[in-house]
Formats: C-alpha cells, structure tokens, sequence
C-alpha cells in the first residue's frame, strides 16, 4: 500500500427510481408463478455440463490476482479434507449453479454461505448474536443459490465426520425445512419486525441447554466463553511484542509478516505514513459517530495475515491503534475486496467499489453488524490499485467445531444455520413470492438433500483433481500452518 489514496465507490444513485408496491396476493401469485417456471423438484437435479470448465483451471484463474508466494498455502488448506476444499471452492459452485435452474426470486446472497460461514460475534450491544459472518462474495442473486450451498455443506460436513447417507439426508432435508419454515414466518411479519429480528445466542443456548448431554453443555460453556473474550485486547496479547518501549506486531512468516519485514528499511517510514493516509480515507466511509470513535485510536504498526482457507492469497492485513494507553488496542482487518465469484454468472455489482460491496452487503444481511466496517481503495506496494473493506479483526467471534459435532448435534447447528440465512433474505428479498414457490410441502426440502448428495460426489471429484495437480507438479502445495 502507498500514500497515492483514492476514495471511491459510491453507488449509482436510486433516489430517482420508481419503487413499485405489489400486493400480498401478487406476490403469492408471483411465487407460484416461479414453481411452473422453475418447479421445485427441478433442484434436485445435478449432472456436470459437457464443456464444464477444469475446476483446477478455475482456481488458477483466481490465483492469478492474489499473492503468488501464498497460493500454495491456499492449496494446501483446501487439501486437509473434501469440506476444506468445498471451503475454498465458491467459484467452482458459483460456475456449476449457473448452469443450473434458477428462480427469478431475488435477495441478498452471502455468496459462499457454507456453514462454516456463519457463527458468533457480538453486536453493538455487546450482546451475543449469531448470524452469517462472511460477505466476500455477496451480490444479489437467486434465493436458492445460497441455500443450494449451504445444505451441500452440511452433506460434506457429514462425510467428514462418517456419517451415513440416512444421516445425512436427514440433516440436509432438516437444514431446508428450517429455511423454509421461517420463511413462511418472516412472510408474516411487518417489514420492521423482519429488519429489526435477530437470533440471540443466549435464547439459543437455553434451547440447547434443555436437551443437551452435559458433555455437550460444557463443550459449548467453553466455546462460548472463549468467544466472549476474543476482542482487540486479546489479540493484542497474542499478536504483539514490546520492541524498544513500543508494542510492535509480531512476526511470524509466512502467516503474519510485519511491514517492516515487507519492505526496505529505506522505505519503512514512507509506508507507515502512507498507512495512515490510508485510515483517513477508510474513515471517511462510517458514520459521523464512528469516525469520531476512531478519531481517539492512534495508528502503531500494520502486517499482512493469511486468513481463512478461500480467502489465502488475497490481500489482508492487521492494523494496530491504541487509544489512551497501552491497554487500550483497536486491531482492524483491512481485507482485500476481489470481484465476487458470482459477478461473472450475474452481473457486476452496482458498486464501484468491491470494498463498498461487501460492506453494503454485510450491512443488509445482519441486524447487527461491526461498528467499525468501512472501505477504501489504494495501490499496494506493487504499485497495482485495489479495494478493502475494513472491520475489527476479532470482535466475541466464534464458530461451531465441526470435528466434533454428532448427527444430533449437526442437525440442531443445521436448523440454526437455515433459520439464520432465511432471516438474512428477507430483509432483502420478497419473503412473501418466495415462501409462496417454497410452499408447505417437503418437495423443496428433499429436492435439496438429492441435490446435496450428488454436489457432494462432485466435490470430492473436484478434490480428486486437485490432489492430481499436486501430484504431477502442475500446481504447489505448501503447508504452512
């Protein structure tokens, strides 16, 4: 990153367009209009398409923008297991869902709503609420995209963890129900009512609590309290060191490298201030009151941090402030915001900022959403423009453990996860059309679970091709942790 800033990424403007207001019978016709269109059991159906593109060219194709040095890393996260390779594969599915039949009932995709996608963090009321926490890849789209991919991960999931096909339909089909069911709830609703729910872990967890084992009960006790106090505190007291009086990010390549490890000692000072041009112009992008917020925060130090298994190779750093004293740290994740993997099947964004995108995106799925999200567009030190969101790097967030879930477990954790993406549609979407294609029989649910299974076969082929690739040398693998 240098000191060049731009700020861009302002939407085209709506304020002029015409919103039409259809009645609730007209979107209950338009959703049973959609099943003659586009019938329910038509998802069930998966078969690759003749010119079906090499799924190791498609990741090639997106390691062609990210950080060379890191991509075998990426690579080798995706080999640990089929489900970290479904992890990383959002394109593949984005590619193959495309050639399949789709609805005209549009909201707010995730893009890559995998079940490991969605967990715990704390909103603005320091309460826990659980909700989808990654947004890379939104844009709007059809409906059953995000829902076809969440339930193939549960049947991916399930494999991992030795489950039996009667097992894994079972969840599946539970996953789908849950989407279902509350669609045809949040149909109901006010518009209000369906802007301000939110899932609440601590109604979640007295659920829970009244049929868990208690091995089950304390496995989630720890879980949550670890969650709880996973703030900017605590990753300042595993992520930094004192240097000369000062507390630096440490060092530890190639997972976190320092900027000072980046670049040449000639150059150090100049990125630095170039670093805090940078959190200028990101905060501009809040609100009035958050800007002031972060006015009090001072910037210290900046490194680059491979995060996640999809994401390896884009662009993220953590950004260390401290406010009035030295336990008083603010670490922000500034991530690199790529085309999302739907852009090319749906259209580009409205956005001229992919930064801007995610954040937007974010902000209309969750009912509550990180105080500190922003975007920003700058060169980086290869001198080539790109943009970032911004948010704080932890915040109370946690995920479920999916090596050790059992069947009843995995089900319980499945209806959440539909439950959840069904309320993130419906702030977006028409809850009444498409609850009205969904109907109140399990013809969706179970289409969906036959769709799961078949995707989950094409998975693993895809892993197959992948391990190949390896093998030959045609792509590289590194484990770095």
């Amino acid at each position: 990153m240098s000191t060049n800033v731009t700020q861009t990424g302002r939407a085209r403007s709506s304020a002029a367009r015409k919103v039409p207001h259809f009645t609730v019978d007209e979107r209950i016709a338009r959703g049973k209009a959609e099943r003659a269109e586009v019938p329910r059991r038509s998802h069930a159906e998966w078969q690759p398409a003749p010119n079906r593109p090499d799924p190791v060219d498609l990741l090639e194709e997106q390691a062609t923008t990210r950080v060379p040095e890191l991509v075998p890393i990426r690579y080798a996260r995706m080999l640990v297991s089929p489900f970290t390779f479904f992890r990383g594969a959002a394109y593949l599915m984005a590619s193959d869902l495309a050639d399949g039949p789709r609805t005209g009932l549009h909201a707010q995709l995730c893009g890559d709503a995998h079940l490991s996608n969605f967990g715990v963090f704390a909103a603005p009321d320091r309460r826990l609420v659980f909700s989808v926490n990654d947004f890379d890849e939104t844009l709007p789209g059809p409906f059953e995209w995000d829902v076809k991919r969440l339930v193939a991960s549960f049947a991916v999931a399930g494999r991992d963890r030795g489950f039996d096909e009667v097992t894994r339909a079972v969840v599946s089909t539970a996953v789908s129900r849950a989407y279902r069911d509350a669609m045809r709830e949040f149909s109901s609703m006010r518009n209000l009512d369906i802007w301000y729910a939110r899932i609440d872990v601590a109604d979640q967890v007295k659920q829970f609590q009244a049929q868990a084992s208690a091995a089950q009960r304390k496995r989630l006790d720890k879980n949550l309290s670890k969650s709880q106090t996973k703030d900017s505190l605590a990753a300042f007291g595993k992520l930094t060191e004192v240097v000369d009086g000062v507390p630096r990010i440490k060092s530890n390549p190639p997972l976190i490298v320092t900027v000072d490890d980046l670049v040449p000692p000639e150059e150090r000072s100049a990125v630095h201030e170039g670093l805090q041009l940078l959190i200028r112009s990101y905060r501009r992008t809040l609100p009035a009151d958050r800007r002031k917020l972060l006015e009090r925060f001072r910037y210290v130090d900046a490194a680059r941090k491979v995060v996640g298994v999809g994401s390896v190779g884009t662009r993220a750093w953590i950004v260390l402030l401290l406010g009035r004293d030295g336990q008083d740290p603010l670490f922000l994740q500034a991530k690199e915001a790529q085309r999302s993997v739907l852009e090319p099947f749906l259209g580009k964004t409205e956005y001229g900022n992919s930064g801007q995108r995610v954040v937007e995106g974010q902000r209309l799925m969750q009912a509550a959403s990180d105080i500190m999200l922003g975007w920003f567009r700058s060169p980086g030190l290869d001198g080539v423009e790109r943009d970032f969101y911004v948010r704080q790097l932890w915040d109370a967030k946690g995920s479920a453990l999916v090596e050790v879930l059992e069947p009843d477990a995995m089900e319980a954790y499945g209806r959440l996860c539909g439950t959840t993406l069904a309320r993130a549609h419906a702030r977006s979407g028409d809850a009444i059309a498409i609850s009205s294609y969904l109907g109140t029989s399990e013809a969706f649910d179970q289409a969906l679970a036959s769709f799961a299974e078949a995707y989950a076969d094409q998975n693993e082929r895809d892993y197959a091709a992948l391990q190949t690739a390896v093998a030959s040398g045609r792509v590289q693998a590194v484990d770095a942790a």
